[in-house]
């Protein structure tokens, strides 16, 4: 059976849950929903197993706060023995507009401290990731308040098809291969 490892981004804490950069939290919640299975704590995170048409998906959401993601990255990694072309961080992006979706083999940490932490951690950034837009409307010097800061009623009569069109891409990402699943499911 094949493996995956599916790493949603976030930082934990009530006060963190409805925020813009716990779109990974929220995403890998609705997997996991859709799959019938819960999160229980793990060695740096909370994991939970799905099975789907032959796959394994070991889902995590670190409890290490964002910027020290990669501890929890690489030792999933490892316990579970998954390949880097068999991981998917999905991640916030502030460069992307609120909905679109980006899923990339590889890139820069675009100045995201979890994905500056899965690279330093890993040594590396060769790792696909699942880009979720969350717009960047916030006046200068306002991008921390923005992105630790709550969804707005508008945002969130959106968030709910947004994250199933994640969920989706997360089981096409393993079933289908990246390249597949970014014609599919980039989307504007």
């Amino acid at each position: 059976m094949k493996k995956f490892l599916i790493v949603g981004l976030g930082n934990p804490g009530a006060e963190y849950e409805n925020t813009r950069h716990n779109i990974g939290f929220l995403t890998l919640d609705a997997f996991a929903k859709a799959s019938n299975v819960v999160f229980e704590p793990g060695r740096y995170a909370l994991t939970a197993v799905a099975k789907i048409k032959g796959r394994t998906f070991r889902l995590i959401k670190p409890t290490t706060f964002m910027n020290l993601s990669g501890n929890a990255v690489r030792y999933w990694m490892q316990e579970e023995n998954i390949p880097i072309e068999n991981v998917l961080v999905v991640v916030d992006d502030l460069a992307l507009p609120l909905g679109a979706v980006r899923i990339r083999e590889k890139g820069s940490d675009a100045g995201h401290n979890g994905l500056k932490d899965i690279q330093a951690k890993l040594g590396r950034n060769d790792y696909p990731r699942l880009k979720f837009g969350i717009g960047n409307d916030f006046p200068k010097g306002g991008q921390v308040d923005f992105v630790l800061g709550e969804w707005n009623t508008d945002e969130m009569l959106d968030l709910p098809e947004l994250i199933v069109h994640c969920v989706n891409a997360i089981q096409s990402f393993a079933l289908a291969g990246t390249k597949l699943t970014m014609t599919q499911f980039n989307k504007k």
